[in-house]
């Protein structure tokens, strides 16, 4: 039989090891926050067949057009002849300045969307974001203390659940930020309306598996509470594959053939469901057993000096 909880800490290394640079990359570099949480002005553009203009070019044209600094001002073209421009709030008169400066340059340069956020309205929905995630946690934790009332300790299955998604929600900010800082990612609305969606799946699995656990638990009194945690596992683990495997297929699809503009979102789904399938087997479970053991009184604890012959 396959012995998972018999390596968790090997687990928990793995999990430590995809998180850790993300958080670095958080701490020097911040999230990519899009205009939804900054404020600000986005242009998406389609420019004629052959124009290949480079974002120096770009941000030297509208700076020049709006009277922006550059550092205000941030361009990111395509190879599908699409062109996104971030800037500082604008109104219609300077948004007219801008395109008009740039089909000067590049010909018949077709606006195909215009967004503009105040400042305002940014600050409201990030704190509309991390309220909403809070309040998910919270809710996550009390429905599932409700829900295993009958098995001893239900509040640990909450909690560890809890630290499930929040492993989930740290794998897909520190990729947002690596992205942000490589590929040029934005996070917007959309990367909230993913993050929350993936604390659901996530939260799916593990329910899936602690289900399985309270079931044995009454099935196979006196059997030490860690062999039924991994005969739990094992008995889910097709199961919990299965079911990802037929999400995270469509998920490719639509990465591979969708449209641009749900591409980041489609790509942090999908990183957020392999996150969240590995955290429900690997980490929500073990935390059980960690716990039920108290092995953190040990982590630090020096061992003993073995006598002199």
């Amino acid at each position: 039989m396959i012995d998972i909880i018999g390596k968790r800490y090997w687990y928990f290394a793995l999990s430590l090891l995809v998180i850790v640079p993300g958080l670095i990359s958080l701490a020097l570099y911040g999230l990519p926050l899009a205009i939804d949480y900054t404020g600000g002005s986005m242009l998406e553009l389609r420019l004629p067949a052959g124009a290949t203009p480079s974002s120096e070019e770009v941000i030297r044209i509208v700076g020049q057009a709006t009277g922006f600094s550059t550092a205000d001002i941030r361009a990111q073209p395509s190879l599908q002849g699409t062109l996104i421009i971030r800037t500082r709030e604008m109104d219609a008169t300077t948004q007219a300045r801008v395109m008009e400066a740039l089909r000067a340059r590049y010909g018949d340069v077709v606006l195909e969307r215009f967004e503009s956020v105040g400042p305002t309205v940014g600050a409201e929905v990030t704190r509309g974001a991390l309220v909403a995630v809070a309040m998910a946690s919270l809710a996550i934790m009390l429905y599932l203390t409700f829900a295993f009332r009958q098995v001893p300790h239900a509040f640990r299955y909450g909690v560890a659940a809890v630290l499930a998604l929040l492993h989930d929600v740290a794998v897909v900010v520190g990729t947002a930020s690596i992205f942000g800082k490589v590929f040029g990612w934005e996070v917007d609305a959309l990367f909230l309306t993913a993050v929350l969606t993936i604390i659901g799946f996530s939260v799916h699995d593990s329910i899936v598996v602690f289900d399985r656990i309270r079931e044995n638990l009454l099935r196979y009194r006196g059997e030490p509470y860690e062999r039924i945690v991994n005969h739990s596992i094992l008995q889910t683990l097709d199961r919990s594959i299965n079911t990802q495997l037929t999400l995270i297929f469509t998920l490719v699809a639509l990465l591979l053939f969708g449209g641009t503009t749900i591409r980041q979102f489609i790509a942090t789904l999908l990183i957020g469901m392999i996150s969240g399938t590995y955290s429900s087997i690997f980490n929500a479970a073990p935390i059980l057993v960690v716990w039920e053991k108290r092995e953190w009184r040990t982590w630090f604890r020096r061992p003993a000096e073995q006598p002199v012959p």
